[in-house]
């Protein structure tokens, strides 16, 4: 996990700038603690995924979060 911005759990907010996880700071820390695995990073962030959908699931009386934009899709490389 990067540095202070952690989620706060179950809420999956920030814990420094209580923006939806992960924030820009925590986007930022991720990529730089996975450059070159890729791979990795998006295995951590589908299992983190994962875990959020549950937790926000079981908050918003069973409404089914998508958080693949949020979790995942940034993760992406971009096309090159």
């Amino acid at each position: 996990m990067p540095g202070p911005h952690t989620p706060v759990r179950p809420l999956w907010l920030c814990r420094v700038d209580a923006r939806p996880w992960p924030c820009g700071e925590a986007k930022l820390a991720l990529l730089t603690r996975y450059d070159g695995d890729r791979p990795g990073l998006l295995i951590l962030l589908s299992r983190l995924s994962v875990e959020a959908s549950t937790h926000l699931t079981q908050l918003d009386s069973g409404r089914r979060a998508d958080l693949t934009n949020r979790f995942l899709r940034w993760a992406y490389p971009p096309d090159g």
